[in-house]
């Protein structure tokens, strides 16, 4: 039996999940588990697929991201399916199929996972260092404050009756900004 499992990290990769979900039915999946959650939470829909699978079946997914988040882990996974007896199949495994039920395609399967693992590690060191960076140059953070004199001049144009729009454009402010600032006076 063909066991297919989908996931994406958020509900909003909607028109990657249902791609997924197509693929594995047009494949044949009896039986298609499928989730929306980080790789790093806890997957409840992964564990029941793989107490799920029985001995002869293949666990299908459709890129090998959406199954693992480490060579370690992928390792472990496929450890499971050998001991149950059960097969993976990745379907785009670097533009072609991949079935670790023969030695060359654990081989190719544990090698491509430590390329990811790899690749996702440089990924996030430089993700690093361009926060860093960001952080050295005042841009990280989220937006800097109004200047307290510009709060204190809002604050004295809406005494006088000016309106925030007004406010806005005499203080070079954006619309938004002066809403906001006076509403968080005002509490």
């Amino acid at each position: 039996m063909l066991v297919g499992y989908a996931r994406t990290s958020t509900v909003d990769q909607i028109a990657g999940f249902e791609a997924q979900k197509r693929d594995l039915h047009d494949l044949g999946c009896e039986e298609i588990f499928e989730e929306q959650v980080s790789s790093v939470a806890q997957r409840v829909e992964l564990d029941a697929a793989l107490k799920f699978v029985r001995k002869g079946d293949t666990l299908v997914v459709t890129k090998l991201d959406r199954l693992a988040r480490s060579t370690q882990h992928l390792l472990k996974i496929v450890e499971e399916l050998d001991d149950k007896g059960v097969g993976l199949r990745i379907l785009d495994f670097g533009g072609s199929d991949l079935d670790t039920k023969s030695p060359a395609g654990k081989m190719m399967l544990t090698m491509f996972g430590a390329m990811a693992e790899y690749e996702r590690s440089l990924m996030l060191e430089r993700q690093r260092e361009g926060i860093k960076r960001a952080q050295e140059d005042g841009r990280y953070g989220g937006r800097k404050p109004v200047a307290p004199e510009k709060v204190e001049q809002a604050l004295a144009l809406k005494a006088k009756g000016v309106k925030p729009p007004e406010i806005a454009k005499q203080l070079s402010l954006g619309r938004s900004t002066v809403y906001r600032v006076l509403k968080e006076q005002a509490s």
